[in-house]
């Protein structure tokens, strides 16, 4: 039975077919996570950062909010997602403001954890 290392392989092996006919591409895995990720030759740092930003979003998002260190994860992500969607243009006023909202939310969040340290859990 073939195991997702020999896909990984295999996969390597054909990005690497593609390279030598002079198609760009980039290929970042977590083999140990089972992902991987291949990004085109037109994808951008950004477009990149993007991506990534998404599987973290989509763990602010579905966590729940009785996790100690939600509101951190949900609002260094929105400040990360603001940045990034405006990164070639400017930052409004209503981006600013939400931004320092969220600054704020995590100032008041990292207090509240500092003063209950034992609320701390594993999972």
């Amino acid at each position: 039975m073939a195991s997702f290392d020999d896909f990984f392989k295999s996969l390597q092996d054909l990005v690497d077919s593609y390279s030598r006919q002079g198609v760009m591409l980039k290929v970042d895995s977590y083999v140990d996570g089972g992902i991987i990720r291949i990004f085109g030759e037109n994808s951008s740092s950004i477009s990149r950062a993007k991506s990534g930003l998404e599987d973290v979003v989509e763990l602010a998002y579905t966590t729940a909010e009785h996790h100690p260190y939600w509101n951190l994860l949900y609002h260094a992500c929105q400040i990360s997602k603001t940045v990034l969607d405006k990164w070639d243009d400017t930052l409004t006023q209503e981006d600013i403001g939400e931004i320092s909202w969220s600054i704020d939310e995590l100032k008041n969040t990292s207090d509240k954890i500092r003063q209950r340290p034992d609320n701390d859990h594993v999972h």
